[in-house]
């Protein structure tokens, strides 16, 4: 009996620590905290308030616009401390006036508030079209599992046509979402609605003393899975555009939005005064010396697109306006270097002097979706480049802000995007061509021999389009000879890690117009096995579309910079004495995005292995991504596939 008391005790003893235990460590945490972290048990925190309030009223100047931000955050894991950190974008058309920040800090039994008392001003220089934003830089103070951080600022927008999309949806949960537009009765407002359901989202509109209050409310949105090489955020989370098309001031109605044409309007109206001086007698000297031999404007446009590209260096720095505005061409020329804007200027006039018509062009690159029908307003552009139409009508897309960029293909940001083509009062919207696939090509030819099971060879890869682009730009930092061998092992490998390159030579290295080519030998030690009077060997050194299957569980599109092509011909000299005893079988996979073919062939004393690989898209929906992964899997299994040779 007593033994039987005893256990008895010691299991509620047990069970009084374990509870014990448990109350202390909720105890820790609010109930709110411990509410969400079951809710979200895979996410680092959940944003509990959010709410916008915009206002647009008439004033004797035009329109004021102010906008005011509450965030409240609780987060829910140790990644809290690196969240601490954060940032809010400024510039001269979007002045940030009052800021409040502080961190809530749950102790004994409730929260305590820790002001941020430290704001640091940064500028912001890594974009191609500049318009001067800053950020005002600052940290949460001892933020930790189960604290909350607050944030209340307010910002005055300077031209109407600024306003910015919001979004109802992020990378984490959002407990309550509500955005407010209230504005004056006489100023007119359409909205251009993205990724958004609208039996999800309450929206109402109402009207109180001449004042047109707009309201839209989500609660409880789900997160958005954040995913590698997804296309850009704006193509997944629902959000609006809000556009102001018109105004009364005075009982005069001001058109400012709504169509292209108004858009294209005030664009044309801050570029139609530059370049009025006269160019400098260096620019002029200097553009007859370019295009001195040049028998054609297309030859002459050409010289000219590869000087500005290898001379003017890219620097975006700009100041309000003139984050739209290009500077003049004599300056740029000065002082060799400028924005994406200064370099479409020097372009025009240097054009201009050669006597040929350059078309100031904006665009917006691939980042951002929306077609200028869509979105009529600034929010659809980002970049600014030089376009060209020569007598057949052919159209170039000239962008100097890039080097080693080919001539009469466009940077590769900006395929398949619209442009927005000036000429003069008139424009034209165009759409850029996407690059073919076998303009991006790799092409590796191989031959090989068998030495004591190691595999010797001597190979030629010929790169264009651009592929040969990122080849040059990485090559410029592989400045010495250990370098070099490094960076070609990694880009060259064949079979497997052991694959080592020894000499090599380098053909039309930082060519514009001419493919560049590498010529170099390599050893793969103990690739090839030998049993008996049998020798194995696997020809596919090259298992590229492997790189292109995408994860099953994938919830998201995929994004890649360019359509490519690759073509490998491996050539194996049969050992003397030897025979082929099994060659594999030609496969082919193929459908609209992607085709690939595997062929093996005996001519004389060689095996002949062949593989290309047509890889046909830029972006893979989920649906299409299962597709490709199909056709990649049926093609691994011949990946294995082995050549065997056997003695006479």
């Amino acid at each position: 009996m007593e033994k039987y008391t005893r256990s008895k005790t010691y299991r509620y003893n047990l069970i009084f620590v374990f509870l014990f235990v448990v109350t202390n460590l909720n105890a820790q945490y609010s109930s709110e905290f411990l509410k969400y972290s079951k809710l979200y048990p895979e996410s680092a925190r959940v944003r509990l308030h959010q709410e916008t309030i915009i206002t647009i009223e008439t004033g004797k100047n035009g329109l004021e616009i102010n906008q005011e931000f509450i965030e409240e955050d609780l987060y829910l894991n140790e990644s809290a401390t690196y969240n601490s950190k954060s940032r809010l974008n400024f510039s001269t058309f979007f002045e940030l006036n009052e800021i409040e920040a502080s961190s809530l800090i749950f102790q004994d039994g409730k929260y305590r508030e820790e002001q941020v008392k430290k704001f640091t001003e940064k500028d912001e220089l890594n974009q191609s079209f500049y318009d001067d934003t800053k950020s005002l830089n600052f940290v949460y103070p001892n933020l930790q599992k189960g604290s909350k951080s607050r944030l209340k600022y307010s910002q005055k927008i300077k031209n109407p046509r600024f306003l910015t999309p919001f979004y109802f949806g992020e990378y984490y949960p959002i407990k309550k979402n509500r955005v407010t537009i209230i504005a004056d009765r006489d100023v007119n407002l359409e909205f251009r609605k993205f990724n958004i359901s609208d039996d999800k989202i309450k929206f109402t509109k109402q009207e109180k003393r001449k004042k047109i209050i707009y309201s839209w409310e989500l609660n409880n949105q789900a997160e958005f899975e954040y995913e590698a090489n997804s296309p850009s955020y704006k193509t997944i989370l629902p959000h609006i555009v809000p556009i102001i098309t018109s105004y009364k001031i005075k009982k005069e109605e001001k058109k400012l939005l709504g169509e292209v044409s108004d858009l294209y309007g005030w664009y044309y109206s801050l570029v139609e005064n530059v370049n009025t001086e006269a160019p400098s007698k260096e620019l002029v000297e200097l553009t007859n010396k370019i295009t001195a031999d040049k028998k054609t404007d297309v030859e002459k446009v050409k010289a000219i697109y590869y000087w500005t590209q290898k001379n003017i260096k890219y620097i975006a720095f700009e100041y309000a306006l003139g984050g739209f505005i290009p500077r003049e061409s004599n300056e740029v020329f000065r002082k060799k270097y400028g924005d994406c804007k200064d370099n479409s200027s020097i372009l025009y006039r240097m054009l201009e002097i050669a006597g040929v018509k350059g078309n100031l062009t904006w665009i917006g690159t691939r980042t951002i979706p929306y077609t200028y029908q869509e979105v009529p307003t600034p929010v659809v552009d980002n970049h600014m480049i030089l376009s060209y139409e020569d007598k057949t009508g052919r159209t170039y897309y000239l962008d100097a802000t890039g080097r080693y960029i080919k001539f009469g293909i466009p940077t590769s940001f900006i395929q398949g995007k619209e442009a927005l083509i000036s000429y003069g009062k008139e424009f034209k919207i165009k759409k850029v061509p996407i690059v073919d696939a076998k303009i991006n090509a790799i092409i590796d030819t191989t031959t090989i021999t068998l030495k004591e099971g190691n595999v010797v060879g001597v190979a030629k890869t010929t790169v264009s389009g651009y592929p040969k682009i990122d080849f040059f730009n990485d090559l410029e930092n592989e400045n010495t000879q250990t370098k070099l061998t490094q960076f070609y092992n990694r880009r060259f490998n064949k079979g497997n890690n052991k694959f080592l390159v020894g000499n090599f030579k380098e053909t039309n290295k930082y060519h514009y117009d001419n493919d560049f080519i590498v010529d170099y030998d390599f050893e793969i030690k103990n690739y090839a096995k030998k049993l008996g009077d049998e020798i194995y060997i696997n020809l596919n050194l090259n298992k590229d579309l492997s790189f292109y299957k995408t994860d099953k569980k994938r919830e998201n599109a995929i994004e890649y910079d360019y359509k490519r092509y690759f073509s490998y011909s491996t050539k194996l000299n049969i050992p003397e004495g030897y025979k082929v005893d099994y060659l594999p079988e030609t496969v082919t996979v193929s459908n609209k995005l992607m085709n690939c073919t595997i062929s093996y062939s005996q001519k004389e004393d060689q095996v002949i292995y062949n593989q290309t690989i047509v890889l046909n898209f830029l972006t893979l929906t989920v649906e299409q991504q299962k597709e490709v992964n199909k056709l990649i899997k049926k093609i691994e299994k011949n990946y294995k596939e082995i050549v065997v040779l056997k003695k006479e």
